[in-house]
């Protein structure tokens, strides 16, 4: 549908700060017709331009609870900024909403003495599965109830809190402190309860493949205490000795909201061999997600505003994905309303998620499975092909490269699902850069490349230039190449001609 009437409704309901409305209102450098080529589109396309968006993705994540998570005002935000930029280029962008079961963690688990310490939800700790669970909260003394530390050799030989015995002269309104083992967890639970324990902390038993989170699971009628469940190390901690007080929090918010893709579409082009560029524009709930995926999001934004004037062989087609972090949903949604002949007019998909990680190698989606990563059958045909430009860019460029997994784990998934190539770049996450790498790239052997990976650090500082600016470059060499020419992946070089190459079922009749 049409953007305009629903981005006015959006902009009315969320406030985007000062920045973002200056950044909006200066608008896009204007576009040049004639930058129809890999080097006058890359002199086009700035590093500062990316960087003008990404500064609008912090002012939105700044005045919007510090995120920009999908069903959240930083999300609707973010795709105002991005339809308003596109308007100003010169284009007609049209969203697509999508419902998706939203879910908000609020969960806490701190001890208030002798030493205040908030642990970390889905590291240190992590709330029931318990039907029904109950919601709320408790504060009190802490009492550990037949718990064996050091653990007992053997697994699952620990009965702390699976009979009311256990409970014996248990204070009442005490948070039971209790350790896995013997009995289900509701039974510990529900005995806890019988016991007038305000609260529940469950920690793992201690022995090998037994200490970190699991989710404690069972019928619990008539459940009316919070109960958490926490690692070994949290648990092993709160048991020391000493009096200690600690606060249980369950609170957890489920229900359906509304996300949305956005699109972008060049003027000219064959309607029927369509090149698409994508990014997904949300965040985690835990940060502002400038690296992940800002930079994906900003650099295919500045390639887009550089090329709206350019009378372009195939359609090109820009897409901001809504709901990645929460399993692809925005790729997924666009790709099963899709007729099959509207997928088979789609020439190839190519993905950025996460192009300037701070301590970055240049990865390339593995498009020819040279790694033996991605079993028969699973990569495309004309994948490999799409790897060959990446792999020349920075050959040109006399820079290093790595082939990066091609494992669908991304907004390109839903794409290779239906057997249309792909292809893509990627700078790293958690993983952990090698001394190899390390001498290669620069950087720190033995760091993630994105130390902030999905935390509130993942802020405006949380990048690399210098792959910020290459990786632009590379992702507009790429977009422009097959922009004029998709012959090696599918056959088709200018509109209505085919060529005989790859793949051509992927491409409708010629207009």
């Amino acid at each position: 549908m049409s953007i305009r009437a629903r981005k006015r409704s959006w902009l009315s309901l969320v406030a985007v700060g000062a920045l973002v409305a200056s950044v909006t209102a200066a608008g896009p450098a204007a576009a040049d017709p004639n930058n129809n080529s890999p080097k006058k589109l890359t002199k086009a396309v700035t590093v500062e331009g990316v960087m003008e968006h990404l500064t609008a993705l912090q002012a939105v994540s700044d005045a919007n609870g510090g995120d920009r998570a999908a069903g959240r005002s930083g999300y609707a935000a973010s795709v105002d900024y991005v339809v308003d930029r596109l308007t100003d280029a010169g284009y007609t962008p049209t969203v697509q909403a999508f419902e998706f079961p939203y879910f908000e963690e609020n969960s806490e688990l701190q001890q208030l003495t002798p030493t205040p310490i908030t642990y970390v939800n889905n590291r240190d700790f992590n709330r029931n599965g318990f039907v029904p669970t109950f919601i709320g909260e408790a504060t009190g003394v802490v009492t550990p109830v037949d718990v064996v530390l050091p653990p007992p050799p053997t697994p699952n030989s620990n009965s702390s809190g699976c009979t009311a015995a256990d409970f014996a002269g248990f204070p009442a309104g005490n948070i039971a402190l209790l350790q896995r083992g013997t009995c289900g967890f509701n039974v510990k639970a529900l005995n806890a309860q019988a016991a007038n324990a305000s609260a529940v902390i469950l920690f793992n038993e201690g022995q090998p493949g037994r200490t970190g989170l699991v989710t404690p699971v069972g019928d619990t009628p008539g459940l009316a205490i919070p109960v958490v469940f926490a690692t070994f190390e949290t648990g092993n901690a709160l048991a020391a000795p000493g009096p200690r007080t600690a606060r249980v929090k369950v609170d957890f918010l489920a229900e359906t909201r509304t996300a949305w893709n956005v699109f972008a579409e060049s003027d000219e082009g064959n309607p029927n061999n369509v090149v698409m560029a994508g990014a997904h524009l949300d965040s985690v709930q835990d940060g502002p997600g400038i690296n992940d995926n800002g930079t994906g999001s900003a650099a295919i934004l500045e390639v887009a505003e550089q090329m709206a004037k350019v009378k372009t062989n195939s359609k090109v087609r820009f897409a901001w994905w809504g709901a990645e972090e929460e399993g692809l949903l925005g790729s997924e949604y666009y790709i099963a309303n899709l007729s099959q002949a509207e997928q088979d007019k789609i020439a190839l998909y190519l993905n950025f998620d996460m192009v300037g990680s701070p301590n970055h190698f240049f990865g390339i989606y593995d498009g020819d499975n040279s790694g033996g990563t991605a079993p028969p059958g699973f990569i495309p045909p004309g994948s490999a092909q799409i790897e060959d430009v990446f792999e020349k860019f920075y050959a040109d460029r006399g820079l290093p490269k790595d082939d990066t997994e091609f494992s669908g784990r991304s907004d390109y998934g839903p794409f290779i699902a239906v057997d249309i190539p792909a292809g893509g770049l990627f700078t790293g996450a958690e993983g952990v850069k090698t001394a190899e790498q390390a001498s290669r790239y620069g950087g720190t052997a033995g760091l993630a490349y994105d130390p902030c990976y999905h935390q509130p650090c993942d802020d405006i500082d949380n990048l690399n230039l210098f792959a910020l600016d290459v990786n632009a470059d590379a992702i507009a060499t790429a977009v422009i190449t097959f922009a004029f020419d998709t012959s090696t992946v599918n056959g088709v070089r200018a509109p209505g001609k085919s060529h005989g190459a790859g793949n051509s079922e992927h491409v409708g009749e010629a207009s």
